[in-house]
């Protein structure tokens, strides 16, 4: 099918994303705490800040420029581009050949880089202190990604998530595959990384240095930009799932494919939300020079994948 005739689907995918994003954020906050044996924040606490912020009024740093002001709009926008981009409901991407792994992956360093760079922008020392924290991390997981997926575009021919999704679910990349496995490892440990958990991140962790850029951040575009991070835990889950678990997507759009598509989805995510939530309970936070170790171990995994596929094996 046409990539414009599944535009709407694309649409409905960054409606659902920005409707539930702060729902299963609140639903591992909440889990978390069960697992402490403490109350904690209920389910919906998250979208209660999110329009208590919206109604306040905004503060911006006198010696900010645009970078700062823009940064929440721009973090949003890409984000939503991102759900539109992964095929989430369909084995197809909604936006055709513009569903690529290429882009995707430069569409989740725009955010990041803006993230940063609004922290520096904002004059702030300790913003400044988290927006390095955030570029430390990228350095750490992207290479393991970009590689990752590079032995999938090489398993799959191509680099269209669409392709690779259905070549996944129709069984021609074989799970028995070893570096499937590895890749898949590997691509899990950089998904539990970037949805900002123990012992890597505290996403909810505002006194902290990860959420140092949002410092100076107030009213609506802290909401935003809260928002958006929220959301960027879900496309990152989201692209995980299309290119390694694409079994419940629609291979034919109906109204109740795409109905049985959307409750496999929210499942799928709540899952590893929960998996998460019982990896946290077990660790404490890391101290950032000792991420690298975890982290090059789960580049070892990736590159090794890579072996495999370059023996065949």
């Amino acid at each position: 099918m046409p990539g414009n005739e599944l535009l709407p689907i694309g649409l409905v995918q960054a409606l659902l994303v920005l409707l539930v994003a702060p729902l299963f954020t609140g639903f591992s906050r909440t889990l978390r705490a069960k697992l402490h044996s403490r109350k904690g924040p209920g389910i919906f606490q998250n979208y209660r800040d999110i329009f208590k912020l919206i109604k306040r009024q905004e503060v911006v740093p006198t010696q900010a420029s645009w970078v700062f002001r823009f940064t929440p709009y721009m973090v949003m926008a890409t984000t939503l581009l991102i759900a539109m981009v992964i095929p989430i409901l369909t084995l197809q991407s909604p936006l055709g050949m513009a569903g690529d792994l290429i882009a995707v992956v430069y569409l989740f360093t725009v955010v990041r880089f803006f993230f940063a760079l609004a922290g520096l922008d904002s004059g702030s020392g300790f913003a400044g202190i988290g927006a390095s924290r955030e570029m430390a991390l990228a350095v750490l997981v992207e290479p393991t990604i970009i590689l990752v997926l590079f032995v999938v575009a090489l398993l799959a021919g191509t680099t269209e998530l669409g392709t690779i999704s259905q070549k996944v679910a129709a069984g021609e990349i074989s799970y028995f595959s070893p570096a499937v496995w590895l890749a898949m490892a590997s691509f899990a440990v950089a998904t539990f990384i970037e949805t900002g958990k123990l012992p890597f991140d505290l996403a909810e962790a505002e006194q902290e240095i990860q959420e140092g850029p949002l410092t100076e951040y107030s009213g609506r575009s802290l909401a935003l930009l809260k928002w958006g991070l929220y959301m960027k835990q879900v496309v990152v889950i989201a692209l995980f799932l299309a290119v390694f678990f694409p079994f419940g997507s629609a291979a034919v759009v109906s109204t109740s494919s795409l109905l049985v598509s959307t409750a496999v989805f929210l499942l799928k995510v709540a899952g590893f939300y929960v998996i998460a939530a019982l990896l946290e309970n077990s660790m404490a936070r890391f101290l950032l020079f000792k991420a690298p170790a975890v982290t090059w171990v789960a580049f070892g995994i990736a590159l090794l994948s890579f072996v495999f596929y370059l023996a065949n094996v």
